[in-house]
Protein backbone atom coordinates (compact mmCIF):
# COMPACT_ATOMS: atom_id res chain seq x y z
CA UNK A 1 0.00 0.00 0.00
CA UNK A 2 1.43 3.33 -1.08
CA UNK A 3 1.81 5.97 1.63
CA UNK A 4 0.26 9.40 1.10
CA UNK A 5 2.64 11.98 -0.41
CA UNK A 6 4.28 14.47 1.94
CA UNK A 7 2.88 17.97 1.46
CA UNK A 8 3.88 21.44 2.59
CA UNK A 9 1.79 24.56 2.24
CA UNK A 10 3.64 27.70 1.15
CA UNK A 11 2.07 31.18 1.35
CA UNK A 12 3.47 33.67 -1.17
CA UNK A 13 3.13 37.28 -0.04
CA UNK A 14 3.24 39.36 -3.23
CA UNK A 15 3.06 42.67 -1.39
CA UNK A 16 3.81 46.39 -1.78
CA UNK A 17 6.35 47.53 0.84
CA UNK A 18 7.02 51.20 1.56
CA UNK A 19 10.73 51.93 1.37
CA UNK A 20 12.15 52.93 4.73
CA UNK A 21 8.94 52.18 6.61
CA UNK A 22 10.45 49.32 8.61
CA UNK A 23 7.71 49.36 11.25
CA UNK A 24 5.01 49.47 8.58
CA UNK A 25 6.60 46.67 6.58
CA UNK A 26 6.86 44.57 9.74
CA UNK A 27 3.15 45.19 10.30
CA UNK A 28 2.41 44.13 6.71
CA UNK A 29 4.44 40.96 7.24
CA UNK A 30 2.59 40.15 10.45
CA UNK A 31 -0.77 40.66 8.79
CA UNK A 32 0.20 38.39 5.90
CA UNK A 33 1.49 35.75 8.31
CA UNK A 34 -1.79 35.83 10.23
CA UNK A 35 -3.72 35.26 6.98
CA UNK A 36 -1.32 32.46 6.04
CA UNK A 37 -1.90 30.83 9.45
CA UNK A 38 -5.66 30.87 8.92
CA UNK A 39 -5.08 29.12 5.58
CA UNK A 40 -2.97 26.45 7.26
CA UNK A 41 0.33 27.42 5.66
CA UNK A 42 3.57 25.89 6.91
CA UNK A 43 5.76 28.70 5.58
CA UNK A 44 5.11 32.27 4.43
CA UNK A 45 7.59 33.88 2.06
CA UNK A 46 8.21 37.59 1.34
CA UNK A 47 10.08 39.37 -1.51
CA UNK A 48 13.68 40.59 -1.56
CA UNK A 49 14.68 43.11 1.16
CA UNK A 50 11.03 43.33 2.22
CA UNK A 51 11.69 44.81 5.66
CA UNK A 52 13.41 47.90 4.25
CA UNK A 53 11.92 47.94 0.72
CA UNK A 54 13.66 47.73 -2.64
CA UNK A 55 15.80 49.34 -3.95
CA UNK A 56 17.04 50.99 -0.73
CA UNK A 57 19.92 52.90 -2.37
CA UNK A 58 22.33 54.56 0.09
CA UNK A 59 19.68 54.59 2.81
CA UNK A 60 20.70 51.01 3.58
CA UNK A 61 24.19 52.18 4.54
CA UNK A 62 22.88 54.04 7.60
CA UNK A 63 23.64 52.05 10.78
CA UNK A 64 20.32 53.18 12.25
CA UNK A 65 18.48 51.62 9.28
CA UNK A 66 20.40 48.37 9.67
CA UNK A 67 19.55 48.32 13.39
CA UNK A 68 15.86 48.96 12.71
CA UNK A 69 15.70 46.07 10.25
CA UNK A 70 17.47 43.67 12.60
CA UNK A 71 15.18 44.68 15.48
CA UNK A 72 12.12 44.12 13.29
CA UNK A 73 13.47 40.71 12.27
CA UNK A 74 13.96 39.71 15.91
CA UNK A 75 10.40 40.75 16.72
CA UNK A 76 9.04 38.71 13.82
CA UNK A 77 11.20 35.74 14.85
CA UNK A 78 9.71 35.85 18.36
CA UNK A 79 6.23 35.81 16.80
CA UNK A 80 6.95 32.39 15.30
CA UNK A 81 7.07 30.87 18.79
CA UNK A 82 3.26 30.67 18.50
CA UNK A 83 3.58 27.52 16.36
CA UNK A 84 2.21 29.24 13.26
CA UNK A 85 3.91 29.48 9.87
CA UNK A 86 7.65 29.76 9.57
CA UNK A 87 8.84 32.89 7.74
CA UNK A 88 11.25 33.61 4.89
CA UNK A 89 11.91 37.35 4.67
CA UNK A 90 14.48 39.65 3.08
CA UNK A 91 16.51 42.32 4.85
CA UNK A 92 19.98 43.94 4.93
CA UNK A 93 22.17 41.85 7.23
CA UNK A 94 25.28 43.23 8.94
CA UNK A 95 28.03 40.71 9.64
CA UNK A 96 31.07 42.41 11.17
CA UNK A 97 32.02 45.19 8.79
CA UNK A 98 30.24 43.55 5.83
CA UNK A 99 26.68 44.22 4.68
CA UNK A 100 24.69 41.59 2.80
CA UNK A 101 21.43 41.39 0.90
CA UNK A 102 19.94 38.50 2.87
CA UNK A 103 16.99 36.18 3.24
CA UNK A 104 16.34 34.96 6.80
CA UNK A 105 14.38 31.90 7.96
CA UNK A 106 12.36 32.27 11.18
CA UNK A 107 10.74 29.39 13.07
CA UNK A 108 9.90 28.30 16.61
CA UNK A 109 10.77 31.71 17.99
CA UNK A 110 14.27 31.89 16.47
CA UNK A 111 16.25 32.91 13.41
CA UNK A 112 17.05 29.44 12.10
CA UNK A 113 19.19 30.38 9.12
CA UNK A 114 20.34 33.17 6.81
CA UNK A 115 21.48 33.10 3.20
CA UNK A 116 23.17 35.93 1.30
CA UNK A 117 22.85 37.17 -2.27
CA UNK A 118 25.88 36.20 -4.33
CA UNK A 119 25.43 37.88 -7.72
CA UNK A 120 25.00 41.61 -7.14
CA UNK A 121 23.59 43.36 -10.23
CA UNK A 122 25.38 46.53 -11.25
CA UNK A 123 23.81 47.52 -14.57
CA UNK A 124 20.78 49.47 -15.74
CA UNK A 125 18.77 50.56 -12.72
CA UNK A 126 20.76 48.34 -10.33
CA UNK A 127 23.70 49.49 -8.21
CA UNK A 128 24.07 46.77 -5.59
CA UNK A 129 27.85 46.50 -5.63
CA UNK A 130 27.88 50.00 -4.18
CA UNK A 131 25.77 48.83 -1.26
CA UNK A 132 26.36 45.18 -0.46
CA UNK A 133 29.09 42.60 -0.16
CA UNK A 134 28.74 39.46 -2.25
CA UNK A 135 27.83 36.42 -0.20
CA UNK A 136 29.52 33.04 -0.37
CA UNK A 137 28.10 30.30 -2.52
CA UNK A 138 25.10 29.05 -0.54
CA UNK A 139 24.05 25.61 0.50
CA UNK A 140 20.44 24.58 1.12
CA UNK A 141 18.63 25.81 4.23
CA UNK A 142 16.49 23.28 6.15
CA UNK A 143 13.01 24.46 7.10
CA UNK A 144 9.89 22.46 7.99
CA UNK A 145 11.20 19.23 6.49
CA UNK A 146 12.48 20.81 3.27
CA UNK A 147 16.01 21.54 2.12
CA UNK A 148 15.43 24.92 0.51
CA UNK A 149 17.56 26.52 -2.16
CA UNK A 150 17.20 30.27 -1.67
CA UNK A 151 18.86 32.11 -4.56
CA UNK A 152 18.01 35.82 -4.36
CA UNK A 153 16.79 37.53 -7.55
CA UNK A 154 19.90 38.03 -9.73
CA UNK A 155 21.34 34.75 -8.41
CA UNK A 156 19.20 32.83 -10.93
CA UNK A 157 20.20 34.94 -13.95
CA UNK A 158 23.38 32.92 -14.23
CA UNK A 159 23.81 29.20 -13.62
CA UNK A 160 26.46 29.07 -10.88
CA UNK A 161 24.41 29.68 -7.71
CA UNK A 162 21.61 27.28 -8.65
CA UNK A 163 24.18 24.69 -9.73
CA UNK A 164 25.83 24.93 -6.31
CA UNK A 165 22.48 24.56 -4.53
CA UNK A 166 21.52 21.58 -6.64
CA UNK A 167 24.84 19.84 -6.05
CA UNK A 168 24.67 20.39 -2.28
CA UNK A 169 21.24 18.86 -1.84
CA UNK A 170 18.58 21.54 -2.33
CA UNK A 171 15.17 19.97 -2.95
CA UNK A 172 13.31 23.01 -4.31
CA UNK A 173 14.21 26.59 -5.32
CA UNK A 174 12.40 29.50 -3.65
CA UNK A 175 13.48 32.81 -5.23
CA UNK A 176 12.66 36.17 -3.55
CA UNK A 177 12.80 39.05 -6.03
CA UNK A 178 12.72 42.80 -6.47
CA UNK A 179 12.39 42.81 -10.26
CA UNK A 180 11.04 46.06 -11.76
CA UNK A 181 8.72 46.26 -14.73
CA UNK A 182 9.81 47.08 -18.25
CA UNK A 183 8.52 45.91 -21.59
CA UNK A 184 9.33 42.28 -22.25
CA UNK A 185 10.72 41.52 -18.80
CA UNK A 186 8.02 38.94 -18.00
CA UNK A 187 9.19 36.73 -20.85
CA UNK A 188 12.84 37.26 -19.90
CA UNK A 189 12.20 36.19 -16.31
CA UNK A 190 10.34 33.11 -17.45
CA UNK A 191 13.12 32.10 -19.86
CA UNK A 192 15.74 32.46 -17.13
CA UNK A 193 13.67 30.44 -14.66
CA UNK A 194 13.02 27.69 -17.22
CA UNK A 195 16.77 27.45 -17.86
CA UNK A 196 17.54 27.03 -14.15
CA UNK A 197 14.83 24.39 -13.77
CA UNK A 198 16.14 22.49 -16.77
CA UNK A 199 19.71 22.55 -15.47
CA UNK A 200 18.92 21.64 -11.88
CA UNK A 201 15.89 19.39 -12.27
CA UNK A 202 14.30 21.27 -9.34
CA UNK A 203 10.92 22.97 -9.07
CA UNK A 204 11.17 26.75 -8.76
CA UNK A 205 8.94 29.33 -7.05
CA UNK A 206 9.53 32.92 -8.20
CA UNK A 207 8.12 35.57 -5.82
CA UNK A 208 8.29 39.23 -6.90
CA UNK A 209 7.27 42.38 -5.05
CA UNK A 210 4.63 44.75 -6.41
CA UNK A 211 4.26 48.53 -6.25
CA UNK A 212 6.03 51.77 -7.11
CA UNK A 213 9.30 53.13 -5.75
CA UNK A 214 10.33 56.45 -7.28
CA UNK A 215 10.67 55.80 -11.04
CA UNK A 216 10.53 52.00 -10.74
CA UNK A 217 7.37 49.94 -10.69
CA UNK A 218 7.40 46.31 -9.57
CA UNK A 219 4.75 44.27 -11.31
CA UNK A 220 4.52 41.13 -9.15
CA UNK A 221 3.49 38.41 -11.62
CA UNK A 222 4.98 35.69 -9.38
CA UNK A 223 4.92 32.13 -10.70
CA UNK A 224 6.01 28.54 -10.17
CA UNK A 225 7.63 26.00 -12.50
CA UNK A 226 7.84 22.25 -12.09
CA UNK A 227 10.74 20.05 -13.24
CA UNK A 228 10.56 19.99 -17.00
CA UNK A 229 9.53 23.66 -17.08
CA UNK A 230 5.72 23.31 -16.92
CA UNK A 231 3.96 26.30 -15.39
CA UNK A 232 2.36 25.25 -12.09
CA UNK A 233 0.74 28.57 -11.16
CA UNK A 234 0.77 32.21 -12.23
CA UNK A 235 -0.10 35.04 -9.83
CA UNK A 236 -1.60 38.24 -11.29
CA UNK A 237 0.47 41.27 -12.16
CA UNK A 238 0.14 44.80 -10.79
CA UNK A 239 -1.69 43.89 -7.56
CA UNK A 240 -1.05 42.61 -4.06
CA UNK A 241 -2.03 39.04 -3.37
CA UNK A 242 -1.38 36.28 -0.85
CA UNK A 243 -1.49 32.92 -2.61
CA UNK A 244 -1.27 29.50 -1.02
CA UNK A 245 0.81 26.99 -2.96
CA UNK A 246 0.98 23.28 -2.17
CA UNK A 247 4.34 21.51 -2.48
CA UNK A 248 4.22 17.73 -2.84
CA UNK A 249 7.01 15.19 -2.42
CA UNK A 250 6.89 12.23 -4.76
CA UNK A 251 9.24 9.50 -5.85
CA UNK A 252 11.11 11.89 -8.15
CA UNK A 253 11.31 14.78 -5.69
CA UNK A 254 9.29 17.86 -4.81
CA UNK A 255 6.72 19.34 -7.18
CA UNK A 256 4.28 22.24 -7.06
CA UNK A 257 0.60 21.32 -7.17
CA UNK A 258 -1.35 22.88 -10.02
CA UNK A 259 -2.79 26.25 -9.05
CA UNK A 260 -4.55 29.27 -10.57
CA UNK A 261 -2.97 30.74 -13.69
CA UNK A 262 -3.81 34.42 -13.96
CA UNK A 263 -3.74 36.15 -17.35
CA UNK A 264 -1.17 38.94 -17.40
CA UNK A 265 -1.61 42.30 -19.07
CA UNK A 266 0.85 42.69 -21.95
CA UNK A 267 2.41 45.39 -24.12
CA UNK A 268 0.45 48.68 -24.17
CA UNK A 269 -1.99 47.58 -21.47
CA UNK A 270 0.90 46.71 -19.18
CA UNK A 271 2.63 50.04 -19.94
CA UNK A 272 -0.51 52.04 -19.14
CA UNK A 273 -1.11 50.10 -15.94
CA UNK A 274 2.50 50.59 -14.80
CA UNK A 275 2.29 54.36 -15.45
CA UNK A 276 -1.03 54.60 -13.61
CA UNK A 277 0.03 52.62 -10.55
CA UNK A 278 3.49 54.18 -10.47
CA UNK A 279 1.84 57.61 -10.21
CA UNK A 280 -0.56 56.33 -7.55
CA UNK A 281 2.19 54.97 -5.33
CA UNK A 282 4.40 58.03 -5.76
CA UNK A 283 1.56 60.33 -4.69
CA UNK A 284 0.26 58.18 -1.86
CA UNK A 285 3.59 57.00 -0.45
CA UNK A 286 4.69 60.66 -0.34
CA UNK A 287 1.36 61.50 1.37
CA UNK A 288 -0.01 63.98 -1.14
CA UNK A 289 -3.77 64.28 -0.94
CA UNK A 290 -4.24 65.27 -4.59
CA UNK A 291 -2.56 66.49 -7.79
CA UNK A 292 -2.78 69.49 -10.09
CA UNK A 293 -1.72 69.75 -13.73
CA UNK A 294 -1.95 72.10 -16.66
CA UNK A 295 -4.50 70.89 -19.21
CA UNK A 296 -3.64 72.45 -22.56
CA UNK A 297 -5.95 70.61 -24.93
CA UNK A 298 -3.01 68.57 -26.25
CA UNK A 299 -2.39 64.84 -26.14
CA UNK A 300 0.31 64.80 -23.43
CA UNK A 301 -1.65 66.66 -20.78
CA UNK A 302 -4.82 64.76 -21.73
CA UNK A 303 -3.30 61.32 -21.14
CA UNK A 304 -1.58 62.59 -17.99
CA UNK A 305 -4.96 63.76 -16.69
CA UNK A 306 -6.48 60.37 -17.55
CA UNK A 307 -3.66 58.56 -15.76
CA UNK A 308 -4.11 60.81 -12.73
CA UNK A 309 -7.88 60.22 -12.60
CA UNK A 310 -7.34 56.48 -12.98
CA UNK A 311 -4.62 56.47 -10.35
CA UNK A 312 -6.28 58.59 -7.70
CA UNK A 313 -9.93 59.10 -8.61
CA UNK A 314 -11.39 62.21 -10.32
CA UNK A 315 -12.04 64.00 -7.03
CA UNK A 316 -8.29 64.17 -6.35
CA UNK A 317 -7.32 65.73 -9.70
CA UNK A 318 -7.38 69.46 -10.47
CA UNK A 319 -6.83 70.56 -14.08
CA UNK A 320 -6.04 74.17 -14.94
CA UNK A 321 -6.18 75.67 -18.44
CA UNK A 322 -3.71 78.58 -18.71
CA UNK A 323 -4.51 80.30 -22.02
CA UNK A 324 -2.59 83.06 -23.75
CA UNK A 325 -3.15 84.92 -27.03
CA UNK A 326 -1.93 81.91 -29.08
CA UNK A 327 -4.26 79.41 -27.41
CA UNK A 328 -6.81 78.33 -30.00
CA UNK A 329 -10.54 77.93 -29.50
CA UNK A 330 -10.06 74.26 -30.35
CA UNK A 331 -7.63 73.87 -27.45
CA UNK A 332 -10.01 75.59 -25.04
CA UNK A 333 -12.85 73.32 -26.12
CA UNK A 334 -10.72 70.15 -26.12
CA UNK A 335 -9.38 70.81 -22.64
CA UNK A 336 -12.85 71.47 -21.26
CA UNK A 337 -14.28 68.37 -22.95
CA UNK A 338 -11.43 66.22 -21.63
CA UNK A 339 -11.90 67.49 -18.05
CA UNK A 340 -15.64 66.87 -18.36
CA UNK A 341 -15.15 63.34 -19.67
CA UNK A 342 -12.82 62.61 -16.75
CA UNK A 343 -15.11 64.32 -14.21
CA UNK A 344 -12.16 66.26 -12.78
CA UNK A 345 -12.12 69.83 -11.46
CA UNK A 346 -11.35 72.32 -14.21
CA UNK A 347 -10.42 76.00 -13.95
CA UNK A 348 -9.32 78.59 -16.51
CA UNK A 349 -6.67 81.13 -15.47
CA UNK A 350 -5.59 83.45 -18.33
CA UNK A 351 -1.90 84.35 -18.17
CA UNK A 352 -1.73 87.46 -20.38
CA UNK A 353 -1.26 89.94 -17.53
CA UNK A 354 1.56 87.86 -15.99
CA UNK A 355 3.39 87.36 -19.31
CA UNK A 356 3.05 91.02 -20.29
CA UNK A 357 4.17 92.07 -16.82
CA UNK A 358 7.36 90.05 -17.18
CA UNK A 359 7.96 91.43 -20.67
CA UNK A 360 7.52 94.95 -19.31
CA UNK A 361 9.98 94.27 -16.48
CA UNK A 362 12.54 92.95 -18.97
CA UNK A 363 12.00 95.64 -21.61
CA UNK A 364 14.90 97.91 -20.49
CA UNK A 365 17.33 95.03 -21.07
CA UNK A 366 15.60 93.57 -24.14
CA UNK A 367 15.17 96.89 -25.98
CA UNK A 368 16.38 96.68 -29.57
CA UNK A 369 16.35 92.85 -29.70
CA UNK A 370 14.07 90.61 -31.75
CA UNK A 371 11.40 88.45 -30.18
CA UNK A 372 12.55 84.82 -30.08
CA UNK A 373 12.35 81.69 -27.97
CA UNK A 374 13.00 83.79 -24.86
CA UNK A 375 9.55 85.37 -25.03
CA UNK A 376 7.99 82.00 -25.87
CA UNK A 377 9.56 80.49 -22.76
CA UNK A 378 8.09 83.26 -20.60
CA UNK A 379 4.66 81.76 -21.30
CA UNK A 380 5.78 78.34 -20.14
CA UNK A 381 7.48 79.75 -17.04
CA UNK A 382 4.40 81.72 -16.06
CA UNK A 383 2.33 78.55 -16.36
CA UNK A 384 4.84 76.61 -14.27
CA UNK A 385 4.87 79.32 -11.60
CA UNK A 386 1.07 79.37 -11.39
CA UNK A 387 0.85 75.60 -11.00
CA UNK A 388 3.56 75.60 -8.33
CA UNK A 389 1.75 78.41 -6.53
CA UNK A 390 -1.44 76.33 -6.46
CA UNK A 391 0.64 73.48 -5.08
CA UNK A 392 2.18 75.69 -2.39
CA UNK A 393 -1.15 77.19 -1.35
CA UNK A 394 -3.35 74.11 -1.33
CA UNK A 395 -0.94 71.15 -1.18
CA UNK A 396 -1.51 69.11 -4.38
CA UNK A 397 1.53 67.73 -6.17
CA UNK A 398 2.13 69.14 -9.66
CA UNK A 399 2.03 66.44 -12.35
CA UNK A 400 4.50 67.09 -15.17
CA UNK A 401 3.36 66.13 -18.66
CA UNK A 402 6.35 66.00 -21.04
CA UNK A 403 6.87 62.87 -23.13
CA UNK A 404 10.18 61.09 -23.83
CA UNK A 405 10.50 62.50 -27.35
CA UNK A 406 10.42 66.06 -26.00
CA UNK A 407 12.71 65.25 -23.09
CA UNK A 408 15.18 63.66 -25.51
CA UNK A 409 15.61 66.70 -27.74
CA UNK A 410 15.17 69.41 -25.11
CA UNK A 411 11.73 70.61 -26.19
CA UNK A 412 10.79 71.46 -22.64
CA UNK A 413 11.32 74.60 -20.57
CA UNK A 414 13.25 74.56 -17.33
CA UNK A 415 11.27 76.21 -14.51
CA UNK A 416 8.23 76.10 -16.79
CA UNK A 417 6.47 73.03 -18.15
CA UNK A 418 9.18 70.91 -16.49
CA UNK A 419 7.98 72.03 -13.04
CA UNK A 420 6.43 69.32 -10.95
CA UNK A 421 6.88 66.34 -8.68
CA UNK A 422 6.29 63.37 -10.98
CA UNK A 423 5.81 62.66 -14.67
CA UNK A 424 3.77 59.54 -15.52
CA UNK A 425 4.61 59.69 -19.26
CA UNK A 426 8.30 60.55 -18.99
CA UNK A 427 9.36 57.21 -20.51
CA UNK A 428 6.79 57.16 -23.33
CA UNK A 429 7.71 58.42 -26.79
CA UNK A 430 5.19 60.66 -28.53
CA UNK A 431 3.72 57.97 -30.78
CA UNK A 432 3.38 55.69 -27.75
CA UNK A 433 1.45 58.44 -26.00
CA UNK A 434 -1.01 58.52 -28.90
CA UNK A 435 -1.30 54.74 -28.89
CA UNK A 436 -1.96 54.51 -25.15
CA UNK A 437 -4.47 57.37 -25.29
CA UNK A 438 -6.45 55.56 -27.99
CA UNK A 439 -6.21 52.36 -25.95
CA UNK A 440 -7.61 54.05 -22.83
CA UNK A 441 -10.68 55.21 -24.79
CA UNK A 442 -11.66 51.59 -25.47
CA UNK A 443 -10.32 49.89 -22.32
CA UNK A 444 -9.93 50.67 -18.64
CA UNK A 445 -7.35 48.80 -16.53
CA UNK A 446 -8.35 46.78 -13.53
CA UNK A 447 -8.08 48.91 -10.42
CA UNK A 448 -8.49 52.20 -12.30
CA UNK A 449 -10.54 54.78 -10.40
CA UNK A 450 -11.46 56.96 -13.38
CA UNK A 451 -14.66 56.84 -15.43
CA UNK A 452 -15.49 54.26 -18.06
CA UNK A 453 -15.66 54.97 -21.78
CA UNK A 454 -14.04 57.64 -23.91
CA UNK A 455 -12.04 60.04 -21.72
CA UNK A 456 -9.82 61.73 -24.33
CA UNK A 457 -11.74 63.62 -27.04
CA UNK A 458 -11.19 62.39 -30.58
CA UNK A 459 -10.04 65.83 -31.73
CA UNK A 460 -7.08 65.65 -29.33
CA UNK A 461 -6.07 62.36 -30.95
CA UNK A 462 -6.27 63.66 -34.52
CA UNK A 463 -5.08 67.28 -34.50
CA UNK A 464 -1.46 68.23 -35.23
CA UNK A 465 0.58 68.59 -32.03
CA UNK A 466 1.59 72.12 -31.08
CA UNK A 467 2.93 73.98 -28.03
CA UNK A 468 0.96 77.11 -29.12
CA UNK A 469 3.74 79.48 -28.09
CA UNK A 470 3.45 81.55 -31.30
CA UNK A 471 0.99 82.03 -34.14
CA UNK A 472 0.20 78.86 -36.12
CA UNK A 473 3.04 76.94 -34.48
CA UNK A 474 3.30 73.20 -35.08
CA UNK A 475 5.84 70.78 -33.57
CA UNK A 476 6.89 69.64 -37.05
CA UNK A 477 8.01 73.19 -37.90
CA UNK A 478 11.26 72.38 -36.09
CA UNK A 479 11.21 68.60 -35.63
CA UNK A 480 10.89 65.70 -38.05
CA UNK A 481 7.54 63.88 -38.01
CA UNK A 482 7.16 62.02 -34.73
CA UNK A 483 7.27 58.52 -36.27
CA UNK A 484 10.66 59.43 -37.75
CA UNK A 485 11.88 61.21 -34.61
CA UNK A 486 10.84 58.36 -32.32
CA UNK A 487 12.59 55.73 -34.41
CA UNK A 488 15.82 57.74 -34.44
CA UNK A 489 15.59 58.33 -30.69
CA UNK A 490 14.94 54.68 -29.93
CA UNK A 491 18.04 53.80 -31.96
CA UNK A 492 20.13 56.39 -30.09
CA UNK A 493 18.78 55.92 -26.57
CA UNK A 494 17.65 52.31 -26.22
CA UNK A 495 20.04 50.66 -28.68
CA UNK A 496 23.11 52.97 -28.64
CA UNK A 497 23.42 52.50 -32.42
CA UNK A 498 26.10 54.15 -34.56
CA UNK A 499 24.88 56.92 -36.85
CA UNK A 500 25.57 54.99 -40.09
CA UNK A 501 23.43 52.14 -38.79
CA UNK A 502 20.54 54.54 -38.15
CA UNK A 503 20.93 56.14 -41.56
CA UNK A 504 20.79 52.67 -43.09
CA UNK A 505 17.25 52.33 -41.71
CA UNK A 506 16.18 54.98 -44.23
CA UNK A 507 16.75 58.21 -42.31
CA UNK A 508 18.48 61.28 -43.71
CA UNK A 509 21.99 61.65 -42.34
CA UNK A 510 21.59 65.37 -41.58
CA UNK A 511 18.43 64.64 -39.59
CA UNK A 512 20.08 61.87 -37.59
CA UNK A 513 23.09 64.07 -36.82
CA UNK A 514 20.84 66.92 -35.71
CA UNK A 515 18.80 64.70 -33.42
CA UNK A 516 21.95 63.21 -31.88
CA UNK A 517 23.20 66.77 -31.24
CA UNK A 518 19.90 67.82 -29.62
CA UNK A 519 19.92 64.69 -27.46
CA UNK A 520 23.43 65.45 -26.21
CA UNK A 521 22.93 69.13 -25.39
CA UNK A 522 19.67 68.52 -23.50
CA UNK A 523 21.32 66.39 -20.80
CA UNK A 524 21.44 69.32 -18.37
CA UNK A 525 17.67 69.66 -18.60
CA UNK A 526 17.04 65.97 -18.02
CA UNK A 527 19.18 66.09 -14.87
CA UNK A 528 16.70 68.61 -13.48
CA UNK A 529 13.53 66.85 -14.57
CA UNK A 530 10.95 65.18 -12.35
CA UNK A 531 11.10 61.40 -11.96
CA UNK A 532 8.72 59.28 -14.02
CA UNK A 533 7.73 55.64 -14.41
CA UNK A 534 10.22 53.42 -16.26
CA UNK A 535 8.65 51.29 -18.99
CA UNK A 536 11.36 51.10 -21.68
CA UNK A 537 14.72 49.37 -21.63
CA UNK A 538 16.51 52.67 -20.92
CA UNK A 539 14.76 55.46 -19.09
CA UNK A 540 16.20 58.90 -18.44
CA UNK A 541 17.33 58.50 -14.85
CA UNK A 542 18.79 55.34 -13.34
CA UNK A 543 19.35 53.62 -16.68
CA UNK A 544 21.11 56.29 -18.73
CA UNK A 545 23.84 58.21 -16.92
CA UNK A 546 25.45 60.52 -19.45
CA UNK A 547 27.74 63.47 -18.61
CA UNK A 548 26.39 66.99 -18.96
CA UNK A 549 29.71 68.36 -20.23
CA UNK A 550 30.21 66.21 -23.31
CA UNK A 551 31.65 67.22 -26.68
CA UNK A 552 31.60 63.79 -28.28
CA UNK A 553 29.46 63.44 -31.40
CA UNK A 554 29.27 60.32 -33.54
CA UNK A 555 30.65 61.18 -36.98
CA UNK A 556 32.06 57.76 -37.87
CA UNK A 557 31.44 55.98 -41.15
CA UNK A 558 31.13 52.62 -39.42
CA UNK A 559 32.74 50.44 -36.81
CA UNK A 560 36.48 51.02 -36.48
CA UNK A 561 38.74 48.06 -37.22
CA UNK A 562 42.08 48.33 -35.34
CA UNK A 563 45.25 48.16 -37.45
CA UNK A 564 46.52 44.60 -36.92
CA UNK A 565 50.12 45.66 -37.65
CA UNK A 566 50.39 47.66 -34.44
CA UNK A 567 48.37 45.54 -32.04
CA UNK A 568 49.95 43.77 -29.03
CA UNK A 569 50.68 40.07 -29.01
CA UNK A 570 47.64 37.98 -28.06
CA UNK A 571 47.35 37.62 -24.30
CA UNK A 572 46.69 34.33 -22.58
CA UNK A 573 43.83 35.95 -20.69
CA UNK A 574 42.40 39.41 -20.19
CA UNK A 575 43.90 39.68 -16.73
CA UNK A 576 47.48 38.94 -17.80
CA UNK A 577 49.95 41.27 -16.12
CA UNK A 578 52.66 43.08 -18.04
CA UNK A 579 56.07 41.80 -17.00
CA UNK A 580 58.16 44.48 -18.70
Amino acid sequence: MNSAPVRRSLALAQLNPVLGDVAGNLSRAREARAKAALAGADVVMFPELFLIGYPPEDLVLKPAVQDACRQALDELARDTADGGPAVLIGLPWKEGDRLFNAIAALDRGRITGVRFKVDLPNYGVFDEKRLFDSGPMPGPLPLRGLRLGLPICEDIWRAEVVECLSETGAEILLVPNGSPYRRGVVDERMNVAVARVAESGLALVYLNQVGGQDELFFDGASFGLNPGGALAFQMPGFCEELQIVTLEQGASGWRIAEGPKALLEEQDKADYTACMLGLRDYVEKNRFASVVLGLSGGIDSAISAALAADALGPDRVHAVMLPYRYTSEDSLKDAKDCASALSIRYDILPIASAVEGLEAALSPLFAGTKRDITEENLQSRVRGTILMSISNKFGPMVVTTGNKSEMSVGYATLYGDMNGGFNPIKDLYKMEVYRLAALRNRWKPQGARGPDGVVIPENILTKAPTAELRENQKDQDSLPPYPVLDDILECLVEREMRLPEIVARGHERATVERIEHLLAIAEYKRRQSAPGVKVTRKNFGRDRRYPIVNRFRDRSEGAYVPDPAIQPEPMKNLGEAYDG
